[in-house]
């Protein structure tokens, strides 16, 4: 984890205002998640490392998502009900930082990559002895497109900071981009804010016009770099299909380097808060949600599905397994193929190899449930509870109808429709009695070809 390597206090400034049309979406734009977490959360996580005591997300559209995403964590909003810029955005979040006496950082809720190093860095480098008023951050894309550049002397010095819009052909041609991150003290901030003017091509209040005060005024701004992919903002559905590429592929090397072994690596993905031990093994086509917790040894199956799970030391899982919230799979423990948990803790060595779904369960030691069986776990309005003791059998196509217990060592008989509890160490047997006809199945089979030939006639 980061640590601030300034003395001074650091404050954040969100910018989330804009529409996100490009989206085609209800759900505000940096709510959208990368690894099943909204992109806005990936940001907040990298401030609050970066040693930010203070964080304010300037809204518009859709204030009330944001609001219901960020309060949990203490965060304050303030509100831009006019679109008119980065600089007037960057101004609505003066009063909940009215108090604040050193460096802001500002940067966009749509850029999740953003790392506490790189807020830190930028942090340090305002307080060097050449003492910056500004430091904003930048970057070389392989295309620069319609970036605002920044021009500089070759020790980072900026000698001017444009628009795209208003760029000549000369400073277009500058591969140098504005990544918009702005390190700042609060005292200079909110003082050169109140002085941008919107005389520009698109007639807003552009929060790099600060730089070009602050030039005027005598001062010095300075440029940080990082590389693109750290500053990729997200607009449209395919840029967030990107996002979410590069975010995979940096946690795949992240595990693999770690010890986990991924035979086929690009079809495997995670979720912003897996956690896995050494050797590991992942097959090919696993898919893992918010949630999930893997301890040494175990094993993933080919083309599972897993949330919000906890699979213990030398587990199997799968193929085509699914484990859903509150599954909990103890040691050497296995849920095999075609097999569904929720909300069901396996005991150490218990076995559902296939065809079979456990929802709300304790599943003793060492027990085994044979395939095709369920626990019926629902009427329609309440969920309850099965148990089902240590080395118990459970017979295969059996349903366990809840609230029911197994006793350990019990044993259930195939086809069994289970209603009542069965104590431990007894053999349950909840089926008709087995009765043969003798050629009745022959007699059967030529009255009705003999109706079938009639009808045809």
């Amino acid at each position: 984890m980061a640590t601030p390597s300034t003395s001074r206090p650091l404050a954040a400034i969100i910018l989330a205002a804009g529409q996100g049309t490009r989206m085609k979406s209800d759900r505000h734009k940096v709510l959208h998640p990368i690894a099943g977490r909204p992109m806005l959360l990936h940001l907040i996580d990298s401030i609050g490392q970066a040693g930010a005591e203070r964080s304010v997300v300037v809204v518009g559209a859709g204030r009330g998502q944001i609001d219901a995403a960020v309060a949990p964590l203490g965060i304050a909003t303030a509100l831009q009900a006019e679109q008119l810029g980065t600089a007037h955005a960057t101004l609505q979040a003066r009063d909940a930082l009215a108090d604040f006496e050193g460096i802001v950082i500002v940067c966009f809720g749509d850029t999740p990559f953003l790392r506490a190093e790189t807020i830190t860095a930028m942090a340090a480098r305002l307080e060097a002895e050449d003492a910056p008023r500004i430091v904003m951050l930048g970057f070389r894309p392989d295309d620069a497109k319609a970036y605002g550049r920044i021009i500089a002397d070759a020790d980072g010095s900026i000698r001017k900071m444009v628009e795209f819009k208003d760029a000549s052909e000369d400073e277009r041609a500058v591969d140098l981009c504005n990544s918009g991150v702005t390190a700042i003290r609060a005292a200079d901030l909110w003082p050169l804010l109140d002085r941008v003017g919107n005389d520009n091509a698109a007639g807003e209040y552009y929060l790099p016009d600060i730089v070009m005060l602050a030039l005027a005024d005598g001062g010095r701004a300075v440029v940080v770099e990082t590389r693109a992919d750290e500053v990729i903002g997200i607009n449209s559905r395919a840029e967030l299909a990107y996002a979410e590429s590069r975010w995979q592929a940096a946690r795949r090397e992240a595990v693999m380097a770690a010890g986990v072994s991924l035979i086929a690596p690009d079809t495997v993905w995670f979720a912003h808060d897996t956690e896995i031990g050494r050797d590991v093994t992942i097959e090919p086509n696993v898919w893992f949600g918010p949630g999930v917790k893997i301890a040494d040894r175990a094993t993933i199956h080919a083309f599972s599905h897993i949330e919000g799970a906890v699979i213990g030391e030398g587990a199997e899982v799968g193929p085509y397994a699914r484990l859903r919230p509150g599954a909990v799979l103890g040691e050497k423990s296995k849920v095999g193929n075609f097999v569904e948990v929720k909300k069901a803790v396996l005991g150490r060595g218990a076995k559902a190899n296939h065809l079979t779904y456990l929802g709300d369960a304790e599943i003793g030691a060492g027990a085994n449930i044979g395939a095709g069986t369920i626990t019926c776990n629902y009427d329609g309005y309440f969920k309850y509870r099965t148990v089902i003791g240590e080395g118990a059998f459970i017979g295969s196509n059996s349903a366990l109808v809840a609230p029911v217990s197994i006793g350990a060592g019990a044993i259930v008989g195939a086809g069994a429709v289970v209603t009542a509890d069965v104590e431990a160490d007894a053999l349950a047997l909840v089926r008709p009695e087995q009765r043969a006809k003798p050629g009745w199945a022959k007699r059967f089979r030529d009255a009705m070809m003999a109706k079938k030939a009639g009808k045809q006639l």
